[in-house]
């Protein structure tokens, strides 16, 4: 299974642009279906607003735009090349405007859209789905640091650590890092330190 970027979680951030309203809205999304049910739920929250404009990308699925009543190529195509450019999948964008009686002229508005999907993407954060290697790894505690400092070297994640007579530590790596890592570990403790591993996961975690 391929790995790619999600959004993390939803993420909403607003601006103001010579007295109009800006609302950048991002979910993560697994379905054509799901996402344009975000969109009609802007619509209807914001069902006073000058404009619901809005971008999606399904992966190995439909990639969508709508302008929403903004001239064309204002709105919708510099939002959806925000998620491109941000290497985003299963996504959904919406930027909501209520007008505030000044014109921006069409770069005006390719600048606002612009912004306001990507204000919504950093308040959303990113993620990477891929498939992960699950060890578990019985370590003394002398070697307990210099172990969190190679998984994270390795691109991976400490996700439990429990202390007892030594640490019993459970490591996502991904997949391709497993054996590197395993080697990495034998050689760094002489063989003293020996991890198992119990599973994989499809799975995404911030990045």
């Amino acid at each position: 299974m391929d790995e790619y970027l999600v959004p993390t979680d939803y993420g909403e951030d607003e601006f103001i642009e010579k007295k109009s309203r800006f609302i950048g809205r991002v979910w993560p999304v697994e379905t054509e279906e799901e996402a344009l049910e975000k969109i009609a739920g802007m619509q209807k929250k914001h069902y006073d607003a000058t404009h619901n404009c809005w971008a999606y990308i399904i992966r190995d699925g439909a990639v969508r735009f709508s302008d929403d009543g903004e001239p064309g190529g204002t709105a919708g195509m510099p939002m959806l090349q925000v998620l491109q450019r941000e290497n985003l999948f299963n996504v959904v964008c919406v930027v909501t405007r209520y007008f505030g009686g000044i014109l921006l002229g069409a770069g005006g508005l390719v600048r606002a859209y612009t912004k306001g999907a990507k204000i919504a993407v950093d308040a959303a954060g990113k993620s990477v789905k891929r498939v992960w290697t699950v060890l578990y790894v019985p370590c003394p505690y002398t070697y307990y640091e210099r172990v969190k400092l190679e998984v994270a070297a390795f691109g991976g994640i400490l996700r439990k650590a429990e202390f007892g007579a030594e640490v019993e530590l459970e490591i996502l790596l991904p997949e391709a890092q497993a054996e590197p890592f395993l080697c990495r570990l034998t050689d760094m403790t002489a063989a003293s330190v020996e991890a198992l591993e119990i599973g994989q996961e499809y799975r995404a975690f911030p990045v």
